[in-house]
């Protein structure tokens, strides 16, 4: 395995072939509240990712044991002048924004807490993967002020207007089988699995086409909200940029001779 540090709190691990990274917050002590400084590492992981073209999927994963990412450092934050918060803002921004402008899918591994801006990352992720110890929420009323890492907007797309209205304005946890029901994770595992089965999921992402999972992608994050003939403009457009790819003369030609594709990725 390799391993690439971004800062003290951030590792990106990439194994085998190296088209899954796993970018694994690491503040353990901390139960990976959002420092300025680990947001910034957030932030610069993010960037180095988007431009890798050899990544096909990202994992984002925890190495603290009781939590996925409590959200915010409140400790941090109650140090803050209005001064200095108005200047974290961006800093912030960009670990949220980071992972919700990866090119490729990504999943999120949690476990533990994901409350706040912890839950707001694993949002901010194309599928979430959870086990059994999980409890979600949004509680950043309770602290006055409201989901500022993208989850106003994230959760309803979700599961619709009226329940993320009802899990933002009481601020209350839900533990790992409700969120699963409500659909604020997309699957349970065992306790203890979450990471190895996001990899595993990852891995199964990873197979098919660069080219396709990153167009797909974009058509679904674009396409969503819009009418039907907007949405199938967009799609269209995706389509085109694969339709005369690299990747679809090969996944092509692999079918007809009844082999696995090499991905040229272009």
């Amino acid at each position: 395995m390799s391993e690439q540090r971004f800062g003290e709190f951030v590792a990106v691990r990439r194994e085998g072939d190296g088209h899954v990274a796993e970018l694994a917050m690491d503040r353990p002590k901390a139960m990976n509240a959002v420092s300025t400084e680990m947001a910034r590492s957030i932030g610069a992981a993010c960037a180095a990712l988007a431009a890798d073209p050899s990544v096909r999927v990202v994992v984002l994963s925890s190495t603290a044991e009781r939590a996925f990412c409590v959200g915010a450092d409140l400790k941090e934050r109650n140090s803050f002048s209005d001064t200095e918060l108005v200047r974290q803002r961006p800093t912030t921004r960009g670990a949220y924004g980071g992972v919700l402008a990866l090119p490729m899918p990504t999943v999120a591994a949690v476990h533990g807490f994901a409350l706040g801006g912890g839950f707001e990352l694993a949002l901010a992720c194309d599928v979430i993967v959870a086990d059994e110890t999980a409890v979600v929420g949004l509680p950043e009323v309770s602290v006055g002020v409201i989901p500022g890492g993208g989850g106003t907007q994230l959760l309803p797309r979700r599961v619709g207007a009226a329940r993320a209205a009802e899990l933002i304005f009481t601020a209350r946890r839900v533990e790992a089988a409700e969120a699963l029901s409500l659909g604020l994770v997309d699957s349970l595992v065992p306790a203890g699995r979450d990471t190895a089965e996001a990899l595993a999921l990852a891995s199964r992402m990873a197979a098919n086409s660069p080219v396709g999972l990153r167009a797909a992608k974009r058509a679904l994050r674009l396409g969503h909200g819009m009418d039907l003939e907007a949405g199938l403009e967009i799609e269209d457009a995706a389509w085109r940029t694969v339709a005369f790819s690299g990747d679809r003369v090969e996944g092509v030609a692999a079918f007809n001779e009844k082999r696995k594709p090499n991905w040229p990725g272009e």
